[in-house]
C-alpha cells in the first residue's frame, strides 16, 4: 500500500487500517482524474465516484480539493524519498555523483510515469503554472535529511543551501525539458545533469 500524507495535511487521521486504505483510495483516484481532466476540473465528487467512497469519506479527510492535492503532493515526496533512499543501499558508495543520479533518474521516472505528478510533482505546480518557492525548499529540506549521512557531511545550513540551488535549478530545466518534449527532451536533461555535476563538485569534493 502507498504511503498515506503526514497527518498535517489532513482534517484526520487514518486510524485503522480500513481508514487508510480508504485515503490511499481517494489519492490514487485524485492523481489518475488530474491526468485526465486536469485541476481546474477535478472536483471531489469525481474523486469519490472514481475511488468507490462516499463524498463523505472525501470530507473527512479534506475540506476541498485544493487540500486533497497538496496531500497527494505530499505523498509523491514521500514515495521519492524511499525510491532514492532504496537506490543508494542497493548502489553502495557511489559518492555525491551516484546520489546526484540517483534524485534525477527517480525524479524523472516519476514525472514519465506517476499519474497526477505531470502537474502535482511535490506541490509547485497547482494551480497550473504557479511556481511557488515552499516545495522545493521542502525537497531541499528532505534531500538535506536523506543525504547528509551518505555523503559524510553534516546536515547545516551550508548543504541545506546547496540542495537548494540544484534543486531550484533542475527543477526549472526539467520543466523546459517536458515542455520541449513529451517524455523530456534528453539533450536538455544531459545539460542539466552537467550543469549540476559542475556546481556541485566545486561544493562537495
Amino acid at each position: 500500500m502507498k504511503p498515506v500524507p503526514h497527518a498535517t495535511s489532513l482534517r484526520r487521521a487514518p486510524v485503522q487500517r480500513r481508514s487508510a486504505e480508504r485515503l490511499t483510495r481517494i489519492l490514487d483516484a485524485c492523481a489518475g482524474l488530474l491526468d485526465e481532466v486536469g485541476y481546474d476540473a477535478l472536483s471531489t465528487r469525481a474523486v469519490a465516484q472514481r475511488a468507490g467512497v462516499p463524498i463523505g469519506s472525501v470530507y473527512r479527510f479534506f475540506g476541498n480539493k485544493r487540500q486533497m492535492v497538496d496531500a497527494l503532493a505530499q505523498r509523491n515526496l514521500e514515495h521519492f524519498s524511499e525510491r532514492v533512499v532504496q537506490r543508494l543501499r542497493e548502489a553502495g558508495d557511489g559518492g555525491w555523483r551516484e546520489a546526484m543520479d540517483a534524485v534525477l533518474d527517480e525524479y524523472l521516472e516519476m514525472k514519465r510515469t506517476a499519474p497526477g505528478f505531470s502537474l502535482v510533482d511535490f506541490g509547485n505546480q497547482i494551480p497550473v503554472g504557479a511556481r511557488q518557492a515552499e516545495p522545493n525548499h521542502r525537497v531541499a529540506d528532505r534531500l538535506t535529511e536523506l543525504l547528509s549521512g551518505f555523503l559524510g557531511r553534516e546536515p547545516d545550513e551550508e548543504l541545506r543551501r546547496v540542495f537548494l540551488i540544484a534543486v531550484e535549478t533542475a527543477d526549472t530545466l526539467v520543466h523546459l525539458a517536458f515542455r520541449v518534449a513529451p517524455d523530456g527532451d534528453e539533450k536538455i536533461i544531459e545539460e542539466m545533469r552537467e550543469m549540476l555535476r559542475a556546481y556541485l563538485a566545486r561544493v562537495l569534493d
